[in-house]
């Protein structure tokens, strides 16, 4: 017991939970609180379900992945060909496969064809110059009677005027007349052939020494 008389002070409050600034500070803060917190909640909600549901509504932000995507599988200027691939037929309606039929005598190749079929034949129509370079008289005469028992056709026959032969020489006059050449050099044993445009002549013999 004390003293001193009681006051307003000494009275104990029924109710015990606390009075005072604190209790006041705590609610004013909770309240200004819970409209934010329901604003973030609702906002989530909102972004999860466009991200879930609105692409598969077919609704999609321009430049997203999912319109790329879109647009490279449909394009409006691509359109399907019916135009069969080359080298194939087209199909046609009651149309009915055959077997091929086997290649007949006449398109199955000889056997026996030559390979140098494409080779330039030897034309005797062409005339032929016999010259003589030695100093055997009657030489160009008694060749060109070979050449021309031989079906071809005699060019002028004498003695050679040009510059002195080493051996006998068949010139001929571009390479359409290397066959003709080639056949005179097998008849006379002359291997030794040139082409030569300095002749107006399509083939010209010189004998030269040592010719036989």
């Amino acid at each position: 017991m004390t003293k001193y008389a009681r006051d307003e002070f000494d009275r104990v409050p029924e109710a015990s939970s606390r009075q005072g600034v604190h209790r006041v500070a705590s609610e004013a803060s909770r309240h200004r609180l819970g409209p934010i917190l329901a604003v973030g909640v609702a906002a989530l909600a909102i972004g999860l379900v466009a991200f879930l549901f609105l692409p598969k509504l077919g609704f999609a932000p321009a430049g997203s992945p999912l319109m790329a995507a879109g647009s490279a599988l449909v394009s409006p200027s691509a359109s399907p060909t019916t135009e069969a691939p080359q080298g194939t037929a087209s199909p046609v309606a009651g149309a009915t496969s055959q077997p091929t039929s086997a290649p007949s005598a006449s398109e199955t190749p000889a056997a026996n064809s030559s390979p140098f079929a494409d080779a330039p034949a030897v034309d005797k129509t062409q005339a032929v110059a016999v010259y003589n370079g030695t100093a055997t008289s009657g030489l160009a005469a008694r060749v060109s009677s070979t050449v021309a028992g031989d079906g071809w056709t005699l060019g002028p026959v004498g003695n050679w005027g040009g510059m002195p032969q080493q051996s006998s020489v068949i010139y001929y006059s571009g390479p359409g007349q290397k066959a003709n050449a080639e056949a005179l050099g097998e008849l006379l044993n002359i291997p030794s052939l040139v082409d030569s445009a300095e002749f107006q002549l399509p083939v010209v013999v010189v004998l030269g020494p040592g010719f036989q």
